[in-house]
């Protein structure tokens, strides 16, 4: 995928936010209602405990406040809300016009559906509408997967759960902070991962693994070199958080040891459209990045879809 071209007005990060339901579900919890122990979670997947409960709408307003009060934007001036979500509250409309109203927002609102990667899918297409005049634009990834999680299935209730996370973006002066991105989809490969309507989610956990790796190192890779940057150059990876095997296995073919990674998988499980802003807020709130530090966002989810982007942060 291409670099950013000179010349096109960029954007940056102002303010960040998060939710997560009250109820923690831990993996003794589960010893409960299935076969299964703590020990054997944490060894494949890197899961202690997870949070279930809420609505898509409900997770997305408050994940979406606290970004616009980080940033001190003026709700009135946000143009555009994006909804990155696989699990929106109705099959029509779409959830985000009511967050939009919740939020006292004035502006366009959609819903964004690639699985896993949406949240990465929305950020991109926020940096296009920047460039293409907009100057505020929130960006939420939520998905309520307890309600689609077949709680008997031991392969897929120990993997997934609920969240919510908002970025605001702002259009700002010269060269902002997207330097490189890349998206992809294999449809072929959508029946290792997918929930029929009104079904459960539906895995083959081997062949999701071998592919995962596969297309997460493949679309970084794309997107640091359309960035010009090298994985040694970066600051902070943010993957998406779906098995910590996976995000190992990824990082060691791409260079970047663990220490680099924002990880939230322990606490969260894989929350889906919301697990990159969710580990993007915890690495932010630790500390992690300065002002001109790289970061490298990538990760996968059903489809086959795989979506990554290199952001220098605070913009140039």
């Amino acid at each position: 995928m291409p670099a950013v071209p000179q010349g096109v007005r960029g954007g940056v990060i102002t303010g960040w936010g998060t939710a997560l339901p009250p109820k923690v579900l831990t993996n003794h919890d589960l010893e409960g209602m299935f076969e299964t122990d703590h020990d054997w979670i944490v060894e494949r997947t890197g899961i202690h405990q997870r949070h279930v409960g809420g609505t898509t709408t409900d997770l997305s307003v408050e994940a979406g406040r606290k970004a616009i009060e980080m940033s001190r934007v003026d709700p009135a001036e946000i143009d555009t809300l994006i909804l990155a979500t696989t699990t929106p509250d109705r099959t029509v409309p779409a959830s985000a016009p009511g967050v939009a109203a919740l939020l006292g927002l004035k502006c366009g609102a959609f819903d964004v559906n690639a699985a896993c990667s949406g949240f990465m899918y929305g950020l991109v297409t926020a940096h296009g509408l920047i460039a293409m005049g907009a100057k505020k634009i929130l960006c939420i990834g939520t998905d309520s997967l307890a309600r689609i999680t077949d709680w008997t299935d031991r392969n897929t209730a120990i993997l997934f759960a609920d969240g919510s996370g908002a970025v605001v973006l702002e259009a700002c002066d010269g060269p902002g902070q997207l330097l490189g991105w890349d998206l992809d989809a294999d449809g072929n490969a959508e029946r290792f991962l997918y929930s029929e309507v009104g079904g459960f989610i539906q895995m083959e956990g081997k062949e999701v693994f071998r592919r995962a790796v596969r297309i997460m190192v493949d679309s970084a890779t794309k997107s640091m070199a359309a960035a010009g940057v090298t994985a040694d150059q970066i600051t902070m990876v943010v993957p998406h958080q779906a098995n910590l095997r996976i995000i190992e296995a990824s990082c060691q073919r791409l260079g970047v040891p663990m220490d680099k990674c924002a990880i939230v998988l322990d606490r969260t499980g894989n929350t889906s459209s919301a697990s990159i802003p969710l580990a993007l807020a915890d690495g932010l709130d630790a500390g992690r990045v300065q002002p001109g530090d790289l970061v490298l966002l990538v990760g996968f989810g059903a489809g086959m879809t795989a979506a990554s982007a290199v952001l220098r942060w605070g913009g140039a």
